[in-house]
């Protein structure tokens, strides 16, 4: 499985607030969607969200965001080392992904920019 990248999660009381400060941290053009009813900003290696407190609880459970080449290889290698799929492989606004608990207890999110 090619690993391309790590985004960071952060979960912030006012997106338009905070989009600013890791624009000129990052040196780029905040992406912006909404998904499942939280507002999303990714950022450089930041992925910023906001939202009702039920949804971001749940997304705090999410260690990181990884980029990888194929999310089907993911999902295949991470079911043979034991990982747990928690959901996906699902369509996102810019590729597919997947959340994976890993055997430690840890929870990822794994995405593709494949259509």
């Amino acid at each position: 499985m090619d690993i391309l990248g790590a985004s960071l999660r952060i979960c912030v009381d006012d997106l338009d607030t905070a989009i600013p400060f890791y624009e000129r941290l990052a040196g780029g053009t905040a992406l912006r969607f909404d998904r499942g009813g939280v507002q999303v900003a990714a950022v450089g290696s930041f992925l910023l969200m906001s939202g009702p407190e039920p949804e971001l609880e749940i997304l705090r459970k999410v260690a990181a965001t990884i980029a990888v080449k194929d999310v089907d290889e993911a999902h295949r290698l991470l079911t043979e080392l034991g990982a747990r799929i928690i959901a996906g492989p699902v369509p996102t606004p810019v590729g597919r992904n997947l959340v994976a608990m890993h055997p430690d207890g840890s929870v990822f999110e794994y995405v593709d920019q494949r259509g």
